[in-house]
């Protein structure tokens, strides 16, 4: 077990199978399997005191205005990247290895649901702002634990646009997409609206899914505690079954009892309900038949209308920030409901660590030996975000504005002698399940030839 290759080929010849042990063995792969065993659990240092910030004299002059087209302070950001944030997807890989194996289309929808509404768990508390990514800044992660490969690479700056592909490691599913939110600040709150498709093709059942993540709202960055809503409507559809799959993510409300609230249905293509999907993006999705809970729900309003009216008389007004309701974390499970996912516990020290879990809090760590694998555009080796993990706020600061400052040179060249800047992993094409424009992986970042990367460090 002291080496990681040995290891790795032990298991296959015990397995019988091929189509991970080959006799090619990469060393990103055998790194890859030692670090399976010891990723790091905390960052090198704790988060900086945010309380002395003024943020009103620095957004003040930004009400209404599209954030990504302002420089902000670093003091807004969390040690992480868009595109590793992106990444997060992944933290709850095994809905989609469940839904590979899952031979009923309704069962593999249910599972697929589950994924979507896990892929913004993460979000909950995390009110740090990933750093901007560099255009032509990639980042990749493998874990042989989990099955999985991914690639993604920044191939728009205006508008910005991030691109990431994701496959299995025995063929099992590809899953990707090409995400550019448009965020806004509305003097109390800041906006993100999702621009962009996420696609998950299951190769083995010949299925592909399409979805759009919900709004996602950051409260009082003014005044009062920072808390996150996310709300919208959520359309899952199986391309190749018909069937649908509707998620509500409820708004709060004024009396804040929809707070984190999902509710949806999986209708099949005769749009014919087979199922209901309830729970909380922060905590847990469950499964019933909907005869169930519309019982459920008709004996639960008799009990909630008495409440209201006593909740009416207590409530007051506050203009000065927008109090977050008080969170009750149970999801009240009607009985007969099967369980399709629940949230991991995130470390005991993750307040003090930007609210990361345990997955994020590995994805910017540097082994000795990655750097003879990665590509140098890697976002493991952006300067700017380094030096905030470890601490050095000053540093971090001047190297944002230096690469910020080396990007817009490097675009004031290119426009002076014509050249257009050129994608190296991802093309501009057509989604071919929905029809709508979409940036696709074109292959080849994984045979690692790096030669000609801009240097945007």
């Amino acid at each position: 077990f002291c080496c990681p290759l040995h290891f790795y080929c032990s298991v296959d010849k015990a397995s019988g199978k091929s189509t991970l042990g080959k006799k090619d063995l990469t060393l990103s792969f055998a790194l890859s399997f030692l670090h399976f065993f010891h990723f790091r659990t905390s960052l090198p240092v704790p988060m900086f005191s945010r309380n002395t910030i003024s943020v009103w004299s620095i957004l003040k002059k930004c009400i209404g205005l599209e954030l990504s087209k302002i420089t902000m302070p670093i003091v807004f950001n969390e040690p992480l990247s868009f595109l590793q944030r992106i990444t997060e997807y992944m933290e709850h890989i095994y809905l989609i290895n469940r839904a590979c194996s899952l031979p009923d289309s309704i069962e593999r929808m249910k599972a697929v649901a589950a994924f979507a509404v896990s892929a913004v768990a993460s979000q909950w508390d995390r009110t740090g702002k990933p750093f901007n990514p560099l255009l032509g800044e990639t980042y990749e992660l493998t874990r042989e634990e989990h099955g999985f490969r991914l690639v993604s690479e920044q191939v728009s700056h205006h508008p910005p646009i991030s691109a990431f592909h994701a496959e299995s490691l025995v063929g099992d599913f590809v899953f990707h997409g090409s995400i550019y939110p448009k965020l806004k600040f509305w003097g109390k709150s800041v906006e993100a609206e999702p621009k962009g498709t996420i696609t998950l093709e299951l190769l083995k059942h010949n299925e592909a899914y399409t979805w759009s993540n919900p709004y996602c709202c950051v409260h009082n960055i003014i005044l009062g505690k920072l808390w996150i809503e996310q709300y919208g409507t959520v359309e899952i559809v199986n391309h190749s079954t018909g069937d649908k799959c509707v998620l509500n993510f409820k708004p709060c409300g004024m009396f804040g009892k929809e707070l984190h609230k999902v509710e949806g249905y999986i209708q099949d293509k005769s749009k014919k309900k087979c199922c209901i999907i309830y729970g909380k993006w922060t905590e847990c999705m469950w499964s019933v038949d909907p005869q169930s809970y519309e019982a459920h729900k008709k004996s639960e309003k008799k009990g909630e209308n008495r409440k209201q009216k006593q909740e009416e008389q207590k409530a007051g007004q506050n203009d000065d920030a927008d109090d977050m309701p008080e969170v009750q974390e149970t999801v009240c499970v009607v009985p007969g409901s099967t369980l399709l996912w629940r949230i991991d516990s995130r470390p005991a020290h993750s307040a003090t660590m930007y609210n990361f879990t345990n997955f994020a809090m590995s994805l910017n760590e540097l082994e000795p030996g990655m750097e003879a694998i990665l590509a140098p555009t890697d976002c493991r080796f952006r300067p700017d975000i380094r030096a905030m993990e470890n601490g050095r706020m000053d540093d971090a600061s001047r190297e944002k504005e230096r690469l910020e400052e080396k990007q817009r040179a490097a675009r004031k060249d290119r426009s002076k002698s014509d050249k257009e800047w050129s994608t190296r992993w991802f093309g501009n094409g057509t989604n071919p399940y929905t029809g709508l424009q979409d940036w696709l992986y074109t292959g080849g970042y994984f045979d690692r030839h790096y030669q000609d990367l801009p240097d945007i460090y």
